[in-house]
């Protein structure tokens, strides 16, 4: 058996950690461009429209359904153009929530004249100032051949979701400042930008407009700007609020207890890492956990107690701080764009389709676990005993670090079970095999090779996807991705 991959420990700040935040106050003004209609923007073309959902893909362009809420850019035969909103803006705090059809390039200019780079780099090892998020370069062809490209800000990790998935972006922005005479005497700033939860840029500054910029000068105000002319995009709300107040940036501040001064940081490098610690989820502190970080920016927490999956990741590994730090309170924090799952037990013995999911596990089911084990390339296998089945729950990653797939293969005398893929608000099969969960967070693929087909169903709380168990005296594995 290959022994357990050696802990990197940083006691200096992680590549992806987070620097002194400066603190935004004095909000005077706020509100949400309305998308029931286009009448928030300047004369816009035939490529933008309202829609009322959009259905996305992870290898097809999206698919829209006529209604109202969503600003949709779709490329036609005629003349493809930016859209500009009717409000100015100078300071601005900017909330957005947009989908990328697969490999597709678009992006918000700040002021219409900065751009924040929108684009498909799900999965992307190396972040470039090209990559969802980034600060678009400067561009000077007076430069020298090959550098005309300049003062680009790449994020500080790759956190893009699939291509389809539903993703946030918010943007702290501060706007050049002018004299009376119209001299500007301090650039523009990049106060924060956070994708999907995840601090990605900071304290940058923005010595001039960026490559494609409406206007040829700088100025107090500004329309907020969409990238329409390169591919399509979707947007689902943009909210904002104006004339913040950043203070002045001092990396050399003192940073309270919660950072504390020497963190500690568990990196995942080209090997797996298996952790366990306590893990604090939805209100409660789950006591036996295994964190899971796989090379490429992926990982996943796994409940030793239930056999579940309850979250998964992309970005750093862990945050062991808490767990460290003086006497430490034994948690450990996901470093990472987090997508919560479900902590309940996913196999149960039911008396038919219908019947409800124990929350918890009854003596009949007789829940043990036995640890888990790791083959070569170190990934794990986590093997536990309940309802009269040995089962062994193996998780392995793509080549490409973009989806981990689950095979649980189930194995003894064990009757009328059913095994939960998927609890959530919201399931939608949309092809054969793959269904988006809550409206687009993220996917789950079955495998073609599962024995019976799956019953998706409505429960109390919203829908569950179950995969009925056929004979488990042969053993029998059922497998699933899960894609975000």
């Amino acid at each position: 058996m290959r022994k357990n991959p050696i802990l990197h420990l940083h006691k200096c700040l992680y590549s992806i950690c987070i620097f002194a935040i400066l603190p935004i106050a004095g909000i005077a003004q706020s509100g949400q461009i309305s998308l029931n209609d286009l009448s928030a923007f300047k004369t816009p073309t035939s490529n933008w429209h309202i829609v009322g959902s959009v259905t996305g893909s992870l290898t097809q362009p999206f698919k829209t359904q006529p209604g109202q809420g969503i600003l949709v850019n779709e490329l036609n035969n005629g003349k493809n153009q930016d859209i500009f909103t009717n409000f100015q803006h100078g300071d601005i705090n900017l909330d957005v929530d947009f989908m990328m059809p697969p490999e597709s390039n678009s992006g918000i200019y700040l002021q219409g004249r900065y751009e924040i780079q929108l684009l498909d780099s799900w999965a992307t090892d190396v972040e470039t100032s090209q990559d969802l998020g980034s600060v678009y370069q400067r561009w000077d062809t007076t430069r020298a051949n090959g550098d005309f490209g300049y003062q680009g800000i790449p994020p500080r990790i790759n956190v893009s979701k699939a291509p389809g998935l539903w993703q946030n972006i918010k943007i702290s922005f501060i706007a050049p400042k002018f004299d009376a005479s119209g001299k500007k005497i301090a650039n523009a700033r990049i106060v924060k930008i956070v994708l999907n939860g995840v601090t990605i840029i900071e304290n940058a500054e923005l010595t001039g407009p960026t490559r494609g910029s409406a206007f040829p000068d700088e100025a107090a105000m500004g329309p907020l700007r969409l990238q329409g002319d390169h591919d399509n995009v979707a947007f689902r709300m943009i909210k904002y609020d104006t004339n913040l107040v950043a203070n002045p940036y001092d990396a050399n501040a003192p940073r309270s207890f919660s950072d504390a001064d020497r963190p500690v940081y568990v990196e995942v490098k080209d090997e797996p890492v298996v952790l366990r610690s306590f893990v604090n989820f939805e209100g409660k502190t789950l006591s036996h956990v295994a964190n899971v970080g796989y090379p490429h920016h992926i990982s996943f927490s796994y409940d030793l107690e239930h056999g579940s999956i309850f979250q998964v990741w992309r970005g750093g590994f862990v945050d062991a701080t808490p767990m460290w730090w003086f006497r430490g309170d034994g948690t450990t924090k996901a470093m990472g764009s987090i997508m919560p799952l479900n902590d309940g037990p996913p196999l149960a013995v039911l008396a038919n389709e219908h019947a409800a999911i124990p929350d918890t596990l009854s003596d009949q089911q007789a829940y043990r676990p036995k640890g888990y084990e790791l083959d070569s390339l170190g990934y794990p296998t986590f093997k536990y005993i309940s309802c009269n089945v040995q089962v062994d729950d193996k998780v392995v990653p793509s080549d490409n670090g973009k989806t981990i797939t689950r095979q649980v293969t189930l194995t003894g005398a064990g009757q009328n079970l059913y095994y939960r893929a998927a609890s959530a608000r919201d399931i939608v099969l949309l092809n054969d095999g793959m269904y988006s969960i809550n409206n687009f967070d993220y996917y789950i693929r079955l495998s073609s090779k599962n024995k019976t087909k799956p019953i998706l169903r409505t429960t109390a709380t919203g829908m569950e996807l179950l995969l009925p168990v056929k004979d488990p005296a042969k053993g029998e594995t059922l497998a699933y991705t899960l894609i975000w």
